[in-house]
């Protein structure tokens, strides 16, 4: 049963089976082990992205394709949900609305800038992405009427899925149930089962076809693999589960905008994720997030009490200031390259198979 789910890509490393299970351990329970808004909120912006940062994976780390309109299609998910929601009213039937049209919109569009921009190599490509993904930031921020211009838009979603609905008046472990809880557990189901689907597309034929055009091109198309159609079908398959993302991160939020999923600033922390956890691996999206996710959210909490803690020494609580936590926050990058120069999950499963 563990080898089906796991696609019988198992982590090949003690300690980053270990990590792995205290991420997904933790990540089931953190709202009865750390209790509070801020913790479920970050939770829930790990699972986003861990599966946004999963489907840019199997874009860069398996086909070899770089690629910066990748926010643009977890932009059109979570435009879609708040569209329909906004639109239709908060029920099921407009979140199943505007993911379908959200979903289709992104095949189109994955599908029109893969067989018009694969042809074209490397840098040229991604400076084609780069300008396709600011040219629909402009048109979302423009289109007003629509997409709430740069307000954005605040809708309401199902009322099981709301903070105000209990569906129990007796606390569990001092947790009050409420509608945020199951939509927290909506969101970890389907960030389990998608990253599970992902780990099983690249490890089937597929991906080793993928994995073949991104070591040499030239040679998997002169053994008669059709590359074009190998990377645009890639491309396309990328395109829906980061659509999918961006629904998630709406229906968490009820609120997006042009800031929330199609600034630079996503598009920045994914590749630094992807750096972090490992490229080729759909285990580095999970570890990756967890990691750059909780560093980012807490790092200034950390700064302010080691700054309140050298108050007798004015320079080195100048220098742990937390407004500059993203000058540490670069150097701690700096260090996990450097340590890790093929991420975190690459170092744990070399020096594993070492051993």
């Amino acid at each position: 049963m563990l080898d089906r789910l796991l696609s019988h890509d198992y982590p090949r490393s003690r300690v980053l089976a270990v990590l792995l299970l205290a991420l997904l351990v933790g990540l089931a329970f953190v709202p009865f082990i750390f209790p509070g808004v801020k913790a479920l909120n970050v939770a829930a912006k790990i699972l986003v992205f861990v599966v946004l940062v999963a489907s840019f994976d199997l874009l860069l780390g398996y086909t070899g394709i770089v690629s910066f309109a990748h926010t643009m299609f977890f932009g059109i998910g979570a435009y879609g949900i708040a569209i329909a929601c906004t639109r239709l009213g908060p029920g099921w039937s407009a979140i199943a609305a505007g993911l379908a049209v959200s979903l289709a919109l992104s095949f189109v569009l994955a599908l029109a800038v893969g067989l018009f921009s694969l042809r074209v190599r490397a840098i040229f490509f991604s400076m084609i992405t780069l300008a396709v993904a600011a040219a629909f930031q402009t048109l979302a921020s423009q289109l007003s009427d629509m997409t709430g211009g740069e307000d954005g838009l605040t809708f309401k979603v199902p009322e099981i899925l709301s903070p105000g609905f209990q569906w129990s008046e007796t606390p569990f472990l001092g947790v009050t149930l409420d509608g945020r809880l199951l939509c927290y557990y909506l969101l970890f189901g389907a960030a389990l089962v998608l990253l599970l689907a992902m780990l099983r597309i690249v490890n089937s034929p597929f991906g080793r076809v993928l994995q073949a055009i991104r070591e040499n091109e030239f040679r998997a198309e002169a053994i008669g693999y059709r590359v074009v159609v190998y990377r645009t079908t890639s491309s396309i398959l990328s395109a829906l589960f980061a659509t999918i993302a961006g629904a998630m991160l709406a229906i968490w939020l009820r609120y997006n905008g042009p800031d929330t999923s199609l600034s630079f600033e996503v598009m920045v922390d994914v590749l630094l994720i992807v750096v972090i956890g490992g490229m080729g691996t759909i285990y580095g999206a999970a570890i990756g997030s967890g990691v750059f996710v909780i560093a980012q959210s807490y790092l200034q909490d950390l700064l302010q009490l080691g700054s309140d803690a050298a108050s007798g020494l004015p320079w080195l609580a100048a220098l742990l200031s937390p407004d500059r936590w993203l000058l540490w926050l670069g150097v701690l990058f700096v260090l996990s390259v450097y340590y890790f120069p093929a991420g975190v999950v690459g170092r744990l499963r070399a020096l594993g198979t070492r051993a």
